[in-house]
């Protein structure tokens, strides 16, 4: 499911599990193993998925229920906690759908190079949750007034506008999204590695993003307080059923 390519210091992820690439619980473990591996390996680490309809749908909604969900967020998490640690820089090569734990994964990349088919989203608030790593991050990266209007709204947007508010580096033609992967590589390999990593830290501590912090108070919220929640597990629920929630507001 999860499918790595070396080219020298260079590590090309792929995640392959058709049609949309939804992050079960064993995907994310096996992915964690692979980060686990290539952060200390290599010096850039590109994250694409497989197929011709995106780069992943997000974490499969089957693993948020309550005997499922610590496992799963600590999985998906410990993914992004690697990343953030990491002496190697992360792209993601996006096309098509890129939606939930899929937009959080790519978004959190230090690159984000999208093909103009590309399609930003968190719909977790229509199911009565949210996206807790999206919560660290988007008001970051987009500003806290863009933040407020993705997540809570859970609307979809394309790669232009995706790159408008910041969560998109490039857009690129589809057809030469991985030529254009390589030519940042190739941009980025005239350079010293060291040097990048360290500015990458700076600009981030410079930035006042204590990611570890806010990621903790974000868990502690969604396990301790969302998920006990009825509407929540209503939400989940409706989704898995296939029928409307019924909200009760508590």
């Amino acid at each position: 499911m999860v499918h790595v390519e070396r080219e020298g210091r260079v590590a090309w992820v792929m995640l392959d599990r058709p049609p949309l690439n939804v992050m079960d619980i064993a995907l994310l473990h096996e992915l964690g193993r692979a980060v686990h591996k290539l952060t200390v390996e290599c010096d850039v680490i590109v994250l694409r998925g497989a197929g011709p309809k995106g780069f992943s749908a997000g974490v499969d909604i089957r693993d948020h229920t309550p005997d499922r969900i610590e496992e799963m967020l600590g999985a998906f998490h410990g993914i992004f906690r690697q990343l953030w640690r990491a002496d190697c820089l992360s792209i993601a090569a996006v096309h098509g759908v890129c939606l939930g734990g899929g937009a959080e994964l790519a978004t959190f990349c230090d690159f984000v190079m999208a093909g103009e088919s590309a399609q930003f989203g968190q719909p977790e608030i229509k199911l009565g949750c949210f996206p807790p790593l999206a919560l660290v991050t988007y008001p970051a990266l987009a500003g806290p007034r863009a933040a407020l209007d993705l997540i809570l709204t859970g609307r979809t947007v394309d790669a232009r506008e995706a790159q408008r508010l910041g969560l998109v580096t490039q857009v690129v033609p589809e057809g030469e999204l991985e030529a254009a992967v390589r030519k940042l590589m190739d941009e980025l390999n005239q350079k010293s590695h060291l040097v990048l990593r360290m500015t990458r830290r700076a600009i981030w501590q410079r930035a006042g993003f204590d990611f570890e912090k806010s990621l903790h108070e974000a868990e502690e919220l969604y396990l301790k307080e969302l998920m006990r929640t009825h509407d929540a597990n209503e939400g989940i629920r409706a989704f898995i059923e296939k029928r409307a929630p019924v909200w009760q507001g508590r």
